[in-house]
């Protein structure tokens, strides 16, 4: 009996370490499955001018992996498929990368941020490319009439908003765009926050990259809450790329009758 005792009692000094380190993961897991209160450098007022440059190199270098530029334009012409060179509003200019892919298609594309700083690096990266436009703006209240533009257009955006800032800007979106809506982002998961910290972690050039790219995805909606938000915003999804992607280019209209 003592012996049976003994035997019982080390199978559970080895188990318990094991039930812990268990009981760990999962509450992490349950974690990255809320969406987090955090902030990103750039949501600040004050980012070190040659750090925020860094930075937003980073993100343009992330941007032409599998489901950055190229999903963007797969989904904008399944909005406008008939249009030969669609007028493009890039909401969120960041460094400007993205209207000089679509610059480089042939679409003349205005893109327009609210961020003094980014507005100031991005223009400095356009100014050669006269089928690009870089204009202050907030893509809550775009200073744009209704149906300005063939397709409106947002990569790296949505998550930095709380919900209803998310439906008040994609309402925007959709008022002045003619054809529809793309949204490009990241997906919140678990899935997601490995692939995202990989790679910061290789591209990343600077520490506002390594520490926002982890706290992006934690701050990303699922694509289920991102679907809430279109329909708040009285689109429906028209097109999506691979849904099991870090990263996802949606393509949404408004709503028969609005």
């Amino acid at each position: 009996m003592a012996t049976r005792h003994r035997i019982a009692d080390d199978d559970a000094r080895r188990i318990a370490p094991r039930l812990l380190r268990t009981s760990r993961r999962l509450r992490e897991h349950r974690r990255l499955l809320g969406r987090a209160d955090l902030t990103e450098s750039l949501d600040g007022d004050v980012v070190e001018p040659a750090e925020l440059d860094r930075n937003l190199a980073d993100l343009a270098r992330l941007g032409r992996l599998s489901g950055g530029v190229s999903a963007s334009a797969a989904a904008i012409r399944r909005l406008a498929p008939a249009e030969t060179d669609p007028t493009i509003l890039d909401v969120g200019a960041g460094r400007g990368d993205m209207a000089l892919a679509f610059a480089s298609r042939g679409w003349r594309t205005v893109a327009v941020d609210a961020h003094p700083d980014v507005l100031a690096v991005a223009r400095k990266q356009t100014a050669h490319e006269p089928l690009v436009e870089v204009l202050e703006g907030d893509g809550r209240a775009l200073p744009y009439p209704d149906d300005a533009f063939d397709v409106s257009h947002c990569s790296l955006l949505l998550h930095h908003l709380d919900p209803a800032d998310a439906v008040a800007a994609l309402r925007e979106m959709a008022r002045v765009a003619r054809h529809g809506v793309v949204v490009n982002d990241l997906r919140r998961g678990l899935l997601p926050f490995v692939a995202t910290g990989v790679a910061v972690a290789l591209l990343g050039r600077c520490r506002t990259t390594r520490v926002d790219g982890l706290a992006s995805v934690r701050r990303a909606y699922t694509l289920a809450e991102l679907d809430g938000l279109l329909a708040l915003a009285g689109l429906v999804v028209r097109w999506r790329s691979l849904g099991f992607m870090p990263r996802v280019a949606t393509a949404a209209v408004r709503r028969a009758g609005r």
